[in-house]
């Protein structure tokens, strides 16, 4: 390791200094006199609900847009930025939210994409990226497929990409979105060796207690503007997300049980095959009954993705069979389901949600196009659509200009609560959501479950995926949890923890209070499913 970091020390500039950054958008101030200084070799939090800015404020820093006003300095030096591959010249690197990797590569082939100048692409590349993962343990061999990697192996690529380029300031887009708690350790880790470094992170979350645990400073953003820079050791979550929402931090729970006996959905013996042949769903039998909730718990890529389009109608099943109540639904198409009462909540709202070039009246229509208020006889009703996305807006605080601006200018959490008011709407019998609170604020939050709750009183059987384990604990009145494809354990909501349960996830079993420390008895994992691996 360096004995002494690269920029570092007490008379270093700082790493990055944002002065009276403004940016406007057709209708909407999105940054307004926006302040913020990084010191070098810190993790630099910056939190604040959806439609505050900060994914503006990133994207203007990273130079995918540019200031109407103020200046940016990096290491003390004005910098205008006209592309990302400035802002990389400068040192500025940037993981998203959602990665960017292609499958059928390796690392190595994936970390010099775009980037072959710098050390070609083979030995020296290789001895490279081998060197970057041993200093800032990465732990990241460069000839593994993307393919065979998790969530974490992916994310630990994806900063080596930006260190590869010769970022010593990362910024990470609500890093912990899709980890499971251990992987957030790991991840935690991997921030601190960056910091011992003498690297800078600017660190985008809503999990205000993970940004407790791993900030040198948190700045909070609130519509647009910077209202608060606090030390985390003099601070709460309480009172962060008091400066946020100027609301207390929500807590996801279903209170009283409304589950009933009647079945409304059941999945007997449901197994997918991958192109190749293998099962991807492997005999998953599970019943969701009217009032319930019930959870599936997984490392992303263990078959939940394919569970739920098996369910939509969008995968073909290979043995099993679906029925929703009295009907059987295996071979049904999506649109056939959709009409018969079943709302969707995908977990990737740009692919299965929402038409980002589209205006919002018009994903209003989108899954509901048989029925009003989208169509009126054979006819589309624009104006039945359009007053019910002024409805949705209004009831679910969507932060947006108008019904008319296309859904690709509104904040991904913003976008989350418009899918969310469109699928409740439709008064469904049987929800599937997928993530519904990932990249959303507190407040959002809050709103999201209290929804789900109403509705789950009201009769609403629900499938609930969700990488947040915490709100599946809370949220859940059954938990399962699905490896390699398979429903391999059944715990406790009422007393399984968040740690117990990334065990279970990664093939460990559930722990009891014997192996947890302060953990009650959560041990239903069956015994024919006890081997290791994710």
């Amino acid at each position: 390791m360096s004995s002494t970091p690269p920029g570092g020390g007490a008379d270093a500039p700082p790493a990055v200094e944002l002065h009276g950054i403004t940016k406007r958008f057709p209708g909407v101030v999105a940054n307004h006199d926006i302040d913020i200084t990084v010191a070098p070799g810190t993790v630099h939090a910056i939190v604040g609900e959806n439609g505050a800015g900060k994914s503006t404020l990133m994207k203007t820093l990273y130079g995918m847009h540019r200031p109407d006003e103020g200046e940016i300095l990096v290491r003390g030096t004005p910098v205008h930025f006209g592309s990302p591959s400035d802002a990389i010249k400068q040192g500025i690197g940037m993981v998203h939210q959602h990665f960017m990797l292609a499958d059928n590569l390796t690392v190595l082939e994936n970390v010099v994409l775009g980037a072959e100048r710098r050390h070609g692409i083979g030995h020296k590349a290789r001895a490279r990226i081998l060197e970057l993962s041993d200093q800032y343990g990465l732990g990241i061999k460069p000839d593994r497929l993307m393919e065979e990697l998790g969530v974490g192996d992916r994310q630990r690529v994806e900063i080596l990409k930006v260190l590869y380029r010769g970022a010593q300031t990362i910024i990470l887009d609500e890093p912990t979105a899709v980890l499971v708690p251990q992987e957030v350790d790991e991840l935690f880790d991997n921030l601190r060796e960056l910091k011992r470094e003498g690297l800078t992170v600017i660190f985008i979350s809503h999990k205000l207690d993970e940004v407790l645990s791993v900030a040198d400073e948190i700045t909070v953003i609130r519509r647009g503007t910077t209202v608060a820079t606090v030390d985390p050791a003099a601070t709460s979550a309480r009172e962060l997300a008091t400066l946020m929402v100027g609301g207390e931090l929500p807590v996801p729970e279903l209170r009283e049980s409304t589950v009933t006996d009647h079945v409304v959905l059941s999945l007997d013996g449901v197994t997918v095959l991958s192109p190749e042949g293998r099962p991807v769903v492997d005999d998953v039998s599970v019943d969701v009954h009217r009032g319930e909730i019930v959870g599936i718990a997984g490392v992303e890529g263990n078959g939940q993705s394919e569970l739920i389009e098996a369910v939509m109608g969008m995968q073909t099943l290979s043995a099993g069979r679906i029925h929703l109540e009295d009907a059987d639904i295996t071979e049904w198409s999506t649109l056939h389901i959709r009409e018969a009462g079943v709302g969707y909540i995908p977990e990737d709202r740009h692919r299965h949600g929402m038409l980002l070039e589209s205006p919002l009246w018009e994903n209003r229509i989108l899954g509901h196009q048989t029925r009003p208020p989208s169509v009126r006889g054979p006819w589309i009703d624009r104006a039945g659509a359009r007053t019910d996305s002024e409805r949705i807006v209004e009831e679910y605080d969507v932060r947006t200009p108008g019904i008319d601006v296309v859904a690709d200018a509104l904040s991904g959490g913003n976008q989350q609560k418009f899918i969310i008011g469109r699928e409740m709407s439709g008064q469904p019998r049987f929800l599937v959501a997928a993530h519904p609170t990932r990249g959303v604020d507190v407040g959002a939050q809050s709103a999201i479950w209290e929804q789900l709750r109403e509705a789950r009183a009201a009769g609403l059987a629900v499938l609930l995926i969700s990488a947040d384990l915490d709100e599946l604990i809370g949220m859940s009145d059954t938990l399962h949890v699905i490896l390699r494809g398979r429903l391999v354990a059944e715990a406790d909501p009422t007393g399984v923890t968040p740690e117990q349960l990334g065990s279970a996830m990664t093939g460990a079993g559930l722990g009891s209070a014997d192996d947890t420390e302060g953990g009650p008895r959560a041990d239903r994992t069956r015994d024919d499913e006890g081997e290791g691996g994710a």
